[in-house]
């Protein structure tokens, strides 16, 4: 294991109960119940970030998606417009 440092903490009796039960279920020490909690909680914030960059990213990709598709549509419509007019011979007609 890697270095460990003591340290001391402040808890409501309420919760040191509850610890203390669990601990003495498991078979475990406090010590051993904190720093899992500790890393139990790291791990979800991290996953919390990871998924509030991901909804940013869906919705930055999500209206660059629809400006793409806009510009692609204006372009079609401008080459369809050219094939109608070519169709019905009227070659400076504005549809």
């Amino acid at each position: 294991m890697a270095e460990t440092k003591r340290i001391m903490i402040s808890l409501p009796d309420s919760l040191l109960e509850e610890i203390d039960g669990i601990v003495s279920i498991e078979k475990r020490n406090r010590s051993e119940f904190i720093r899992e909690a500790m890393k139990l909680y790291i791990r979800e914030r991290k996953r919390i970030e990871i998924r509030e960059m991901l909804k940013k990213g869906y919705r930055e990709m999500g209206n660059l998606n629809l400006d793409l598709s806009e510009m692609g549509y204006e372009e079609d419509y401008k080459e369809l417009c050219k094939y109608e007019a070519k169709l019905t011979g009227c070659e400076n007609c504005d549809s």
